[in-house]
């Protein structure tokens, strides 16, 4: 594909129908082409641009970041604004579950403004050959840090010899 396939008014022939059989303008093509390209982005997403109230949920908040080690795996999830009695956490069979609610109101009276946003989340993060009955969680500035020490059975680890004849 080349460069000139890429602007919407030179097409190659291919003719993008316009309102009430008006000339083709290049500004009206362009604007149709980038609506369009963002519709096909955001479809993808399930979740509708700019302004979505699942947009926080759809986008994966709240943020998480795993580590795993020999002895342990140990999860971060960053949670501004939030205090540790909005987040529950629950373990079984095998999957950690880390929700919550976001709440948050603000007023001015003098302006007679006021603004509130109410979110929930929930994330399920599988966690295979760890001690479910040691995971242990804190919560510090907005920083839920929970760690799950691997089970005897997840320490025994056997190498496999790879042959070089296939």
């Amino acid at each position: 594909m080349g460069i000139k396939d890429l602007i919407p008014w030179n097409n190659g022939g291919r003719e993008i129908g316009t309102h009430r059989g008006a000339e083709a303008n290049p500004f009206f093509t362009l604007h149709r082409e980038m609506n369009r390209m963002f519709d096909d982005v955001f479809r993808g997403f399930d979740l509708a641009p700019f302004g979505s109230p699942r947009g926080l949920s759809g986008l994966g908040w709240p943020q998480i970041d795993i580590d795993e080690t020999d002895k342990e795996v140990r999860i971060t999830a960053e949670l501004p604004g939030l205090d540790e009695k909005d987040v529950s956490l629950q373990i079984a069979n095998g999957v950690l579950s880390i929700s919550g609610e976001k709440k948050s109101e603000s007023e001015d009276k003098a302006r007679r403004f006021s603004e509130r946003y109410y979110g929930r989340f929930e994330r399920r993060i599988p966690l295979e050959d760890v001690d479910e009955d040691k995971v242990s969680a804190a919560f510090k500035n907005g920083v839920l840090t929970i760690t799950a020490p691997k089970s005897a059975e997840a320490k025994n680890v056997r190498r496999i010899a790879i042959n070089r004849n296939g």
